[in-house]
């Protein structure tokens, strides 16, 4: 049986931004910087990233078409964090962004990590921001990496 997988490590020459929001910034920066880890520890290079901040979370989809759109970029890295409050804004916020991030890595045919945390408490996001749970944002990148290694075996 043959095997087909990409492998971890920057793929050189490749461009990628990290999309975070402004929103749960507390949360949120400790994802970038969890993002920017990895890229550099597996063989990326500094020149090669760029950070970009939009407002929340349902704006997300829309920086990351522009990004795309653009074609300065081979993969986005798309991070942030809804926490659920007492009104239904969690739902509706957490599922436009999930299915707007969804939709353009479908459109544009690059990968598009979703880095984007969805929880009931800031205990929850706090942990899978670098505590407890490890760094979301970290995986998020390693995502990436994969993903485009992957689109050039294929």
């Amino acid at each position: 049986m043959q095997v087909i997988e990409g492998k971890l490590r920057a793929v050189e020459g490749k461009k990628i931004a990290i999309v975070s929001t402004r929103w749960n910034h507390f949360v949120v920066d400790r994802l970038v910087e969890g993002a920017k880890d990895a890229f550099l520890r597996h063989g990326g290079e500094e020149d090669n990233l760029t950070h970009v901040l939009a407002p929340g979370a349902f704006e997300l989809p829309m920086v990351v078409q522009k990004l795309l759109e653009s074609g300065k970029y081979d993969g986005v890295c798309a991070l942030g964090a809804v926490i659920r409050g007492s009104t239904p804004h969690f739902d509706y916020v957490s599922a436009e962004a999930t299915k707007g991030i969804a939709s353009m890595s479908l459109k544009y045919q690059k990968p598009v990590s979703f880095g984007l945390l969805t929880t009931d408490t800031i205990e929850q996001a706090i942990e899978r921001a670098g505590t407890k749970a490890g760094n979301k944002g970290f995986e998020a990148m390693t995502v990436v990496l994969e993903m485009l290694d992957l689109y050039e075996v294929l």
